[in-house]
């Protein structure tokens, strides 16, 4: 079989290297891909959201499974423009795409579904949403969400009530996240620890996978803004088997009642002192979940994502391994704002025998023989070991061997559950 993977970050570059893993695949292509993703497969120039080249190429080549990596194509249909020329694609409907489209609908869906959430207040217009938080207690915390996709980066917290202001008038007035500002979402803001937990799903079946844990925050002990994820581990011991068991009825089945869901559904979760709430819902593989999850995954990856399109779910199960893993994102100077491409990267030659250890690229580009950045997340570095001081000690003895002008990355990724 050939495979299509649509998207060109660290996300689809764990996918290619893993699905060129099946003795059932022949191929794996990627469009547009990256520096690393030619490694496992063929790159092929087609832009993310030209939607009729990418199906044109897919019926051209005889494409066996198209897997669509990012969150983009999937909200404009490019499920649904496929499956209307007959083409068999994983990823659900641009309909089922607005729970991560649209932070408004997917909180109403939850609460229509009784899922457990925090509290929401929905704002299209700033001036309401400010004379609303006026009347709010001064020192309560908040989360403003823009509502529409800001590619990660539209989730302010905030401490207190000047700060919600403040967040309300970045979103709303100065259009930080552009377009993604036109509505707010007000939230409350819940405590405890984050848990990313995935499942493919396929109408009413779910697969779980295995939990990760996520370091949004740029900066050591989780500071400064939110970014797309600087690192993380899996799988997370204080989240046991019981726990997915309660998602699985609690936070997946509700949602997918009133849905038509193929695909990857992700769902972000706080576990609080009453339980796992939702912070969101996104509909594709997460990133850098993928890359942390990918190595553990013992089976064919291939298998999983065929039963969920041929509606053959309920028959399979996925196998881990007990290892854990451990990905740490090396950034560009400046990310998550302003930041330059084109810095040589060094180092990575010294890498390629190391054990236990694989190098996805996320925003890289090869010139003239020589790996440059290309992105705001250039690399992810992820190590298994059977303890996670193992694992750690052997990803940040990785990234010591890599150097560009600007790197960036977080020391204390898998910190909390070093052994």
């Amino acid at each position: 079989m050939k495979i299509l993977v649509i998207g060109s970050g660290g996300r689809e570059h764990a996918l290619v290297w893993k699905l060129a893993r099946s003795p059932r695949v022949e191929t794996v292509y990627c469009a547009p891909g990256n520096g690393g993703t030619g490694l496992h497969g063929v790159n092929v120039p087609i832009d993310a959201t030209d939607y009729d080249a990418l199906a044109e190429f897919a019926a051209r080549e005889e494409i066996g499974l198209t897997v669509v990596g990012p969150e983009v194509p999937l909200i404009d249909g490019i499920t649904d423009r496929f499956r209307a020329r007959g083409l068999r694609v994983f990823g659900p409907t641009a309909a089922a795409a607005r729970l991560e489209g649209s932070k408004i609908f997917a909180k109403e869906a939850m609460i229509a579904a009784g899922v457990p959430t925090g509290g929401f207040h929905p704002f299209d217009d700033a001036g309401r949403a400010l004379a609303w938080l006026r009347d709010q207690p001064e020192d309560c915390p908040w989360v403003v969400k823009a509502d529409g996709n800001a590619l990660g980066k539209g989730v302010l917290m905030c401490d207190n009530r000047a700060e919600a202001m403040s967040a309300v008038e970045r979103v709303m007035i100065e259009r930080e996240f552009g377009p993604a500002g036109d509505r707010v979402s007000i939230e409350e803001r819940l405590f405890g620890y984050e848990v990313s937990l995935l499942a493919i799903c396929s109408g009413q079946d779910i697969l779980p996978l295995a939990p990760a844990q996520d370091y949004k925050r740029i900066g050591d002990g989780d500071t400064g803004p939110n970014t797309g994820g600087m690192g993380c581990y899996s799988p997370v011991p204080d989240f046991p088997p019981a726990l997915v068991e309660f998602c699985r009825e609690k936070v997946f089945a509700p949602i997918l009642r009133s849905l038509d869901f193929t695909g990857v559904l992700y769902a972000g979760l706080m576990i609080t002192d009453q339980g796992p709430k939702v912070l969101e819902y996104n509909v594709r593989f997460g990133d850098p979940e993928t890359q942390v999850m990918l190595p553990r995954l013992e089976s064919d990856l291939l298998d999983l994502l065929e039963a969920a399109v041929d509606g053959n779910l309920g028959n399979i199960q996925a196998t881990w391994t007990p290892r854990k893993a451990v990905s740490v994102v090396l950034a560009s100077g400046g990310y998550p704002g302003d930041y330059e491409k084109g810095k040589i990267i060094h180092g990575l030659e010294s890498m390629a025998d190391m054990p236990d250890v694989t190098i996805f690229h996320a925003g890289t580009r090869i010139e003239e023989g020589r790996t440059l950045t290309n992105g705001g997340r250039v690399l992810n570095i992820t190590a298994l070991g059977n303890t996670f001081a193992n694992a750690i000690d052997r990803v940040y003895g990785a990234i010591h061997s890599i150097c560009w002008e600007g790197m960036q990355y977080r020391k204390d990724i898998a910190a909390r559950v070093r052994e």
